[in-house]
């Protein structure tokens, strides 16, 4: 049985409390909270312990799900991977890419499992991608939130967009050659909307645009590839693939006809992916806590993480000196 400890209480450290309750071949042993306020209402709904020394906790446990604050994630991660831990964190990872790497290092040395909480890796309009061979040329994305009443002292970068990083990142696989980007902060300090494009080394370029001051929410990826285009609706979890095929192929084939240039004749498909229903931030635990238990690779690696808020902080950087540039 693998023991869990969750740090951090507040809305999303109950949620994982509420799950890892459910998850099979786990014990959840407790969690450290040091707002009173949120650490009482942990009490009263889920009845779990309470410790008021992060480090006992540290010492009863195999497994820490690190969903604390982002400024305390590198001491207890750091805690935990000096004692042999494995650790799931929530993104980002630390507060500066220097912490990050150092997280990296120690994951290696600790030869223990790590995962980074992207959960949209769990989107099941991602998942229904699986068995497809994906090669994009040209990435497009939005992901827009309607404004809230809370303010933030986080750039929408490192808020929504890293989400997308992420997610680029792992199906291109290739060398980020050139970032540009530019943003604005309309109601905070940081940024609230921003635009990156993403030029990498295969020639593939993503255009990435995020926004939490937007009308309506809306989470859409969209993938062009040679003779495919793919739509990823993260929000209505829907996908649809758009291919061409030969007008001769298989049989069943079914679409639209179209004469090529060079007299060929094809077939625009268009096929809705089967999506399976599920929760998301339910199975990137479970998922983490199986690869744990049978001692195979996790999903979202800490490599992945470090990753993706490397290419966010030039983001950060390239949005920084775009507005410096036109005195915004």
């Amino acid at each position: 049985m693998l023991k869990i400890g969750v740090f951090g209480a507040g809305h999303l450290g109950k949620i994982h409390i509420d799950h890892w309750k459910q998850i099979p071949g786990t014990s959840l042993i407790g969690f450290y909270e040091a707002n009173d306020s949120d650490a009482g209402s942990v009490l009263e709904q889920e009845g779990v312990k309470r410790y008021q020394d992060p480090d006992q906790l540290i010492a009863d446990i195999d497994l820490a799900d690190i969903v604390a604050p982002a400024a305390v994630h590198f001491e207890i991660a750091k805690k935990c991977l000096l004692s042999q831990k494995h650790i799931f964190i929530e993104k980002p990872l630390t507060q500066s890419l220097g912490e990050a790497a150092e997280l990296v290092a120690l994951v290696n040395e600790a030869n223990v499992k790590c995962q980074v909480g992207y959960v949209e890796r769990y989107n099941p309009a991602l998942l229904a991608l699986s068995g497809k061979v994906l090669q994009p040329m040209f990435i497009e994305v939005h992901r827009l939130a309607q404004f809230g009443s809370q303010a933030s002292a986080v750039s929408v970068i490192m808020d929504l967009m890293i989400h997308d990083i992420d997610i680029v990142m792992h199906m291109v696989k290739s060398p980020v050659r050139r970032i540009s980007a530019s943003g604005v902060a309309v109601i905070n300090e940081a940024a609230d909307i921003a635009n990156a494009r993403i030029e990498f080394d295969n020639g593939c370029v993503a255009n990435l645009t995020s926004s939490r001051i937007s009308l309506n929410n809306m989470q859409k990826m969209r993938i062009f590839q040679r003779d495919a285009y793919i739509g990823i609706n993260f929000l209505d979890k829907k996908t649809e693939i758009i291919s061409l095929k030969d007008a001769g192929g298989s049989a069943g084939t079914s679409g639209f006809p179209l004469e090529m240039p060079n007299g060929n004749k094809k077939i625009i498909s268009v096929d809705a992916a089967d999506v399976k229903a599920s929760d998301a931030m339910r199975m990137q635990l479970e998922d983490f806590a199986d690869a744990v238990l049978n001692d195979r690779p996790v999903r979202v690696s800490i490599y992945d993480g470090f990753q993706a808020m490397d290419v966010a902080e030039q983001v950060l950087k390239k949005m920084s000196l775009h507005n410096e540039m036109h005195n915004v």
